[in-house]
């Protein structure tokens, strides 16, 4: 564990390192990938695990519940979908000296028993954190809960349909 953009290894020390989904989030990706290939032995896999694509995924629709609460992004901020794309996440991998091998979808929808236990566990994300940073618990909690309403199961528990976009990649 550590910041993404200086992490606290000697170099040369991990056969695997993996990034869930992490890298789109760095303040900036290239440097965090680029440590994540500094503190990888050589031969070793960079698993880099990303956002799958937005369209028809039903998170997103969670994603952007909080787009009003969040603080404006720099302008140059590329979003959480900027490596969605395999074209896009094979070049992100290939610019920071990896070599992409395989990149695969996995299916991960959300589930959550109640509205509270759903709201603490969205509520943890950095997206989120920042989003009551700037607004509110309050307005967070609202927010998400309209979101939610779509979501909801007959037995009161909450399923939202989620996929992240995987490449292995070898240093």
């Amino acid at each position: 564990m550590g910041d993404l953009e200086q992490l606290p290894f000697p170099d040369k020390q991990f056969d695997l390192v993996t990034g869930f989904n992490s890298f789109q989030y760095a303040g900036n990706p290239e440097i965090a990938l680029d440590e994540a290939r500094r503190v990888s032995k050589t031969g070793a896999h960079v698993l880099i695990m990303v956002w799958g694509q937005p369209d028809g995924m039903e998170f997103t629709s969670l994603l952007a519940a909080l787009r009003h609460l969040l603080p404006p992004s720099p302008p140059e901020a590329p979003g959480p979908f900027a490596l969605s794309d395999e074209a896009a996440l094979r070049a992100f991998a290939t610019n920071a000296g990896l070599e992409p091998l395989d990149v695969f979808d996995i299916n991960s929808p959300r589930r959550y028993p109640s509205l509270s236990v759903a709201l603490r566990g969205l509520c943890s994300a950095a997206n989120a954190i920042r989003a009551i940073e700037n607004s509110s618990e309050t307005a967070v909690n609202e927010a998400y809960t309209e979101a939610l309403k779509p979501f909801r199961q007959s037995d009161g528990s909450y399923r939202i349909g989620a996929t992240f976009r995987c490449l292995i990649t070898r240093v």
